[in-house]
């Protein structure tokens, strides 16, 4: 991506792109400050809904309704007990829940997760070309500038480069959530931290 489309990025522009690819997904994405060293508590914090967006900009939550005063950071947990919502993430399931990939493989993954199954099949209920919605994705990073890192519980397909292979014949992951299934987003800048999260059933 050109470097002047980098720094056009406006909320109009942005918010738009969320709602178009995610209208049809049970998603949560938000994105929060970087506050901390350790960009795991940042996470934190944005699953809990503690910090509101630095800019004022809006992302979804189709959870919210399912959100209490006691777990605010529902349906994100740790999944190893998911009968026990007072076990909430740590920065360490964080770490160990997660894995970088590489720019392009972020910008398929936000095209997977548009709908359940996290799959670039997904794709064909749009009317858009395949590149029209590439530049819907390079537009959600955009707003995250030219310098971050991206991580992602999604496993199968996944290479040692860094890669996500979507076209593996299924998928896997590490879950995160109370859902069934959870395939996320991570991005990471010097100044933001970005979720991207569809859940299925």
């Amino acid at each position: 991506m050109q470097a002047e489309h980098l720094s056009a990025v406006d909320q109009a522009c942005w918010e738009g792109a969320i709602r178009h690819l995610y209208e049809d997904a049970t998603t949560f994405s938000a994105t929060g400050p970087r506050a901390h060293e350790d960009w795991r508590a940042d996470v934190l914090a944005v699953m809990a809904r503690a910090v509101p967006d630095p800019r004022g900009w809006a992302g979804l939550d189709d959870t919210a309704n399912e959100r209490s005063q006691e777990h605010p950071d529902f349906p994100f947990c740790r999944p190893a007990f998911r009968d026990d919502p007072s076990r909430p993430l740590t920065p360490a399931d964080i770490g160990e829940r997660l894995h970088e990939i590489n720019r392009a493989s972020a910008e398929n993954l936000l095209l997977a997760l548009t709908d359940g199954s996290c799959t670039l099949r997904n794709l064909e209920r749009f009317t858009e070309s395949f590149d029209e919605l590439r530049d819907m994705a390079r537009t959600i990073l955009a707003r995250y500038g030219d310098r971050f890192t991206c991580y992602t519980n999604v496993t199968v397909g996944a290479r040692k480069d860094d890669t996500l292979d979507f076209g593996a014949s299924h998928w896997g992951y590490i879950p995160m959530t109370f859902y069934w299934e959870d395939a996320g987003l991570v991005i990471v800048s010097d100044t933001e931290v970005g979720l991207f999260w569809t859940f299925a059933c």
